[in-house]
């Protein structure tokens, strides 16, 4: 989401300038917007104030984060399942494998010879 320009303060501001009966090119021509801006912030922001106006965006900020975040666990859970279905270790060798390595291997004694002999 891009940033805007204007605090939630201002666009809170000019929605209630119009509200009060200031012409809407009016306000728009001091706030240096379109009017297509203007009717935007209207039809999304109508009727808030800015504490509840400042609660909006950090809620859809974090909304898009959230999206962000599982989009890339999904991804990553996809790319787990896919390695897990080809069976990296096929039964009878994984088998195999296990009971070779539960087997007990057998331990020499090392001699080693010292001096003249």
């Amino acid at each position: 989401m891009r940033k805007s320009h204007y605090t939630e303060e201002q666009i809170s501001f000019a929605l209630k300038q119009a509200e009060l009966g200031t012409p809407v090119a009016e306000v728009c021509r001091k706030m240096g917007v379109s009017e297509a801006t203007f009717f935007r912030w209207k039809q999304k922001y109508g009727g808030l104030g800015p504490s509840e106006l400042r609660q909006l965006r950090q809620l859809q900020e974090e909304n898009t984060k959230l999206k962000k975040l599982v989009a890339d666990l999904s991804l990553d859970k996809a790319m787990l399942q896919e390695v897990l279905a080809k069976n990296v270790w096929p039964a009878p060798s994984a088998r195999a494998f296990t009971t070779w390595s539960d087997q007990s291997t057998p331990t020499y004694p090392v001699t080693r010879h010292i001096g003249p002999g």
